[in-house]
């Protein structure tokens, strides 16, 4: 059975890697002809740098785009670098400018005017204008690339500009619709204006708009898409003039981003940016060994509250054996509060001036979970060891839990407000934070409870 058969039934990387060890381009070749886009950008995910580079060069210039834009933009970046300065200027030119920008931003910034200066003016007069937005607003993810009509058109004049922009235009199935100084006044789609008659006005068809400015944080912009189901967000300028359309598969590309970023941090680690295989040990160690070092000193607290409270714990030993439940459920009630508010906060279901409402309802959760595990906790601990013991379990579950709630849930918004990614701020500083007042708490409990 040769190469092309084999893609069929065995996954692509098992018969191109033996072709890669033994130097057999033409079998490469043969091997990615039968297989689709999506097998063949599995493969490139699997590959090392060199080897994806000289299998991508064997890819034909159309497919080679296709495959390209699915990659992660970390891999796309990583696959720039290996490739030859004429086969990036063909890939950048057959880019549209708001994935060309995505792009750049994941290439070092020198290399940004080669790039650019390989364009057609036109495409670099596109490209610049996505590029002069932050780089977190939604300006910067747009398209400029759209098809808009007058609110005067007819139908049929609507249409015509339809089939004038088809092979050039990013959308076609929801059309913004402008007055005469290029202000949004409504929407209109495709399927309006194949239903209606020809010599209709647009005006009495269209929709109204729901529009984002090109200034708007591009999260809240995409979550504003997918939770009103647009299949394209108008995206005008400070003086409401049309300057862009967010479609429906980029705003779902940018909250997987940054739901992928916040899930990476709120584990202590930085996103990779690129699947698991096609990153290096050197940047999966970088990812980890920052946050860790953090975690680490971090935990010093924790040490010097022991230490601090030697003696009451060599005058009661059997304190020392619940010192890893409490610090552990008071990390885990944290952790819980503050993905809890960090989820609200992407949604927008509150916002940092909420944040006196979350401190009294996570306060107020806390403290009925705390009740809960210090009755049960407290009521176990007394059967086993003696009522006092039982009380100090059982007052520390209570405190604990109530206090680990509230910094959970308000450090979050807390990092809102300060402008700063709440993931960074949410689990692993909680839980340090929680460990190192937990035990304080449980200690200064057991010194009065038990008389110490």
């Amino acid at each position: 059975m040769n190469a092309v058969q084999n893609t069929n039934t065995i996954d692509l990387h098992e018969v191109v890697q033996p072709l890669i060890d033994g130097r057999d381009l033409s079998g490469i070749a043969e091997s990615l002809t039968s297989a689709s886009t999506e097998q063949i950008t599995i493969l490139l995910e699997r590959l090392g740098p060199k080897p994806r580079a000289v299998v991508y060069r064997l890819l034909p210039k159309g497919r080679a785009i296709e495959v390209f834009e699915l990659l992660s933009r970390g891999l796309q970046g990583d696959l720039i670098r290996g490739l030859q300065d004429t086969e990036v200027a063909a890939i950048f030119a057959g880019l549209d400018p708001d994935d060309r920008v995505w792009l750049l931003d994941e290439l070092p910034a020198s290399l940004a005017p080669r790039l650019l200066h390989g364009l057609s003016a036109k495409e670099r007069e596109l490209t610049a204008e996505v590029l002069g937005y932050p780089k977190d607003s939604v300006g910067r993810r747009m398209s400029p690339a759209y098809v808009s009509v007058h609110e005067s058109h007819t139908v049929e004049q609507a249409m015509q500009r339809v089939r004038a922009r088809l092979d050039d235009a990013e959308t076609v199935y929801t059309l913004p619709v402008l007055d005469t100084s290029r202000h949004v006044v409504g929407v209109v789609s495709l399927r309006d204006l194949l239903r209606a008659d020809d010599h209709e006005e647009v005006s009495t068809i269209m929709q109204r708009a729901e529009v984002s400015t090109a200034y708007q944080n591009a999260e809240q912009a995409a979550r504003k898409c997918a939770d009103l189901g647009l299949l394209a967000l108008p995206i005008v300028d400070k003086e409401s003039r049309l300057v862009g359309v967010l479609t429906i598969d980029d705003a779902v590309r940018i909250l997987e981003h940054e739901e992928t970023e916040d899930s990476a941090r709120q584990g202590g680690v930085e996103p990779l940016r690129r699947p698991y295989f096609a990153t290096s040990v050197r940047i999966l160690v970088s990812s980890r060994v920052v946050w860790l070092l953090v975690l680490a000193i971090g935990a010093t607290f924790t040490v010097q509250v022991l230490s601090v409270f030697e003696d009451t714990l060599a005058q009661v030993t059997v304190l020392a054996l619940f010192v890893p439940l409490l610090i552990g459920t008071g990390g885990n009630t944290g952790n819980q509060a503050a993905t809890t508010v960090t989820r609200a906060l992407a949604l927008g279901d509150i916002a940092p001036r909420d944040v006196w409402k979350v401190l009294g309802r996570e306060l107020r959760v806390g403290a009925s979970l705390g009740l809960l595990l210090g009755v049960i906790g407290g009521s176990v601990t007394a059967l086993v060891f003696e009522p006092q013991i039982g009380l100090v379990i059982g007052l520390t579950l209570l405190v604990v839990c109530a206090m680990a709630a509230t910094i959970g849930g308000i450090m979050p918004m807390v990092a809102r407000a300060l402008h700063v990614d709440p993931a960074v701020f949410s689990n692993p500083f909680i839980t340090t934070f929680v460990d190192a007042t937990g035990l304080i708490v449980y200690f200064l409990i057991a010194r009065t409870v038990l008389g110490l």
